[in-house]
Order: C-alpha cells, then structure tokens, then sequence
C-alpha cells in the first residue's frame, strides 16, 4: 500500500502572532512552525499502517524553502519520503491543484490529509484534492482501517458518529480520534539522523492562479479587565452581571 501524508506548516499556537503591512501580511518574525495537528494525527496513523501492513509512507507540502524543517521532522518520524512543490501556500485553491497533481502523479492507495489547518482553518483543501482526482473522500475522520483494496471510515457527524466503506483510492480529512494524542511520536536521535539521508524532493508548482486573496488580519478584541466581587455580596454581582456584563 502506498500512502501520501498532506502536511501544513503552521505556526505553533504558543507564538505571538503579529500583522505587517497595515494588517496585511503575517509577521513570521519569532514564530515556531510546527506540523499542523490534524496533519500528525494522520502521520502516525499512516506509521502504524507502515508498521502493521508494510505500506509506505509518502509526506508532501506546498511552500518555499522554510517549511523543509517540518518535512525533516516528519521523515524523523518515519516517513520514507518527502516532496515540497515549490509555490507559497497563499490560497487553498491553489493549493488543492498542486497536491492533486501530486496525487496524480503518485499512484497512491490512500491519501491522508488533515480536516483543516490550525493557521486558516479553512477546511476545504482535502475534499478538493478528491474532487480534482475522482477519488472518494471521507472527511472528520476519526478512526480508519485497510483490508486489501476496501477501507472502514468513521468520521464524526452531528450528534454522534458515522462508519462508511470505501474502495481505494481513498481521501481523508483526519482528525484527532485517528489516532490518540498518546499515540503521537516524537522524534528521537536515531530518527533525526535518518531523516538527513531520506529524499527530500523538490517539484515546480502547477497552479495557474490563486482563488482568493487576504485583505487584512484582525486580532481578537483584548480582554478587559477582572472584577472580583465579594462571595456574600450577591447584590453587587447581579448588579455588575445585569448592566455591565449584560449577561441578564
């Protein structure tokens, strides 16, 4: 079985996070990048898939040249592996093309993307990818298992959970369920050193043209200041609740 792990580079959430530019562009100055957390989920489910079955294990990203440490860390993890098309990550659109045409290219049994990425949150890139290639797609998925070329899914659904069947080629949008936090591996030593000697591909982008464009940033409005009220004055806390906070 051959697998493609899709892995964004984010920034890690204990970043400060600053805007450029009028509010237009993402100050990168001081920011940790991490594996988007989704996309880990589905990384060490595909490792198990590699360890219990023989796969291998394939991991892609669209970006330039700084998001190859996060490429190294997943093939410390123990992907054989990695491709970076090169091409900024500036709109899922586009970034739906380039992976597809990976995924084309690829020959791959079973493409493990996360749900969305924790910078953007857009949610849309992994069931684009399946429309782009005509293959299935499960998405929220929180548990998966291959027997030969038949995949069992379940993925979360509103008010409970779904299982579905699927014939591979198969798509998914993982999320933590996949596999436990528990379950997630850091690298050692050993793993550190091998990833140095592991194929680090590099591909031209296929795009032709981004979809949408980022007009400007805001940031959460700052929280204001705490007032403690005294455990036996009751009054004053239905006062503050009633005209301040407008809670009731």
């Amino acid at each position: 079985m051959k697998i493609l792990v899709c892995i964004s580079h984010v920034p890690d959430t204990t970043s400060k996070i600053n805007f450029t530019d009028n509010n237009t562009q993402f100050d990168t100055n001081g920011v940790q990048y991490v594996i988007n957390p989704n996309d880990e989920f589905g990384l060490t489910r595909a490792m198990w898939f590699k360890e219990k079955q023989g796969a291998s294990v394939e991991v892609v990203t669209v970006g330039g040249s700084e998001v190859e440490p996060t490429l190294r860390k997943a093939l410390a993890i123990g992907a054989d592996s990695a491709t970076r098309v090169d091409a900024p990550a500036l709109d899922g659109y586009a970034v739906a093309q380039e992976l597809a045409a990976v995924v084309k290219n690829g020959g791959y049994d079973l493409v493990i993307a996360g749900r969305e990425s924790i910078d953007y949150n857009g949610g849309m890139v992994p069931g684009m990818v399946a429309a782009m290639t005509g293959a299935s797609f499960v998405n929220t998925c929180i548990s998966l298992e291959i027997d030969g070329s038949t995949a069992t899914a379940t993925r979360e659904i509103d008010g409970g959970k779904e299982t579905v069947s699927a014939t591979l080629p198969l798509i998914i949008g993982g999320q933590k369920g996949l596999v436990e936090e528990s379950d997630l591996r850091i690298p050692n030593m050993r793993g550190i050193m091998m990833a140095r000697k592991k194929p680090l591909n590099v591909v031209p982008s296929v795009a032709t043209a981004t979809e949408t464009k980022t007009v400007s940033f805001e940031k959460p409005a700052p929280k204001g200041d705490v007032k403690l009220v005294a455990a036996d004055n009751l009054d004053q806390l239905i006062d503050l609740l009633h005209n301040e906070a407008k809670a009731i």
